[in-house]
């Protein structure tokens, strides 16, 4: 395990970091043990309570495991870990970025298609007014802006479809755009959704009037082109 030490700033999360670069890199194996605390606070330089909040985080994230006997191990992360791994797997790439905004991109067809489903049954006249006016703000190519856009109106469909967990995981999934990155994420194939105004105006119209299945299937048809891109791209 190769490991230096770090600057005092942060000590905690930059343990933590490295520590997470390792594991899910796979450079350190399943059911391996890690150092001891001692042995990591030497390597790193830093003190036990550092290393002891990482190794905590860790367990948290599902990442080890506190065997008998003291020692953490490492767990198999495709088998253990949350959603709230998938932005950490973008910053560390332990995982292609292509194939990450794929997958999520895939799920987020899933989910939105779904909300939209719902938000036209459950929305209320004034969330359906709000989706409106968010889809009316859609620029008629892509913009700079037109990230921030979009999630205006995706996050009203959400909101409006009044499933937490669906809106917790929309916070998950744009974590780990942030750590993609946000420009490289535009970059990859979303220009044939973010600028068709008509289309989210349509989606909006659908709602308001309260057609749950004619905006399932349009937001399908929508958010579907970026997975054909993507998908085609892996090839």
């Amino acid at each position: 395990m190769d490991i230096a030490p770090v600057s005092r700033a942060a000590v905690s999360d930059a343990v933590f970091a490295h520590l997470v670069d390792e594991i899910l890199s796979g450079r350190v194996a399943v059911d391996e043990a890690l150092p001891s605390e001692r042995e990591l606070a030497l390597a790193f330089a830093v003190n036990r309570h550092a290393i002891r909040e990482a190794l905590k985080r860790l367990q948290q994230a599902r990442l080890v495991r506190i065997s008998h006997g003291g020692k953490t191990r490492v767990q198999d992360w495709r088998q253990t870990a949350g959603l709230d791994v998938l932005s950490t797997l973008a910053a560390t790439g332990a995982v292609p970025a292509l194939q990450i905004a794929r997958d999520i991109m895939v799920m987020r067809r899933s989910v939105a298609a779904d909300a939209a489903r719902l938000c036209a049954l459950n929305a209320t006249e004034g969330e359906l007014a709000a989706i409106a006016t968010a889809a009316a703000a859609y620029p008629s190519e892509r913009t700079d802006e037109s990230i921030a856009v979009d999630l205006t109106f995706w996050t009203a469909i959400i909101d409006g479809s009044g499933n937490l967990a669906y809106r917790l995981a929309l916070n998950t999934l744009v974590a780990a755009f942030a750590d993609i990155g946000f420009g490289v994420i535009a970059e990859l194939g979303t220009s044939a959704e973010l600028a068709d105004r008509d289309a989210h105006i349509t989606l909006a119209e659908h709602l308001v009037a309260r057609d749950a299945d004619a905006a399932h299937r349009l937001a399908d048809e929508l958010l579907g082109r970026v997975v054909e891109i993507l998908s085609a791209r892996q090839l």
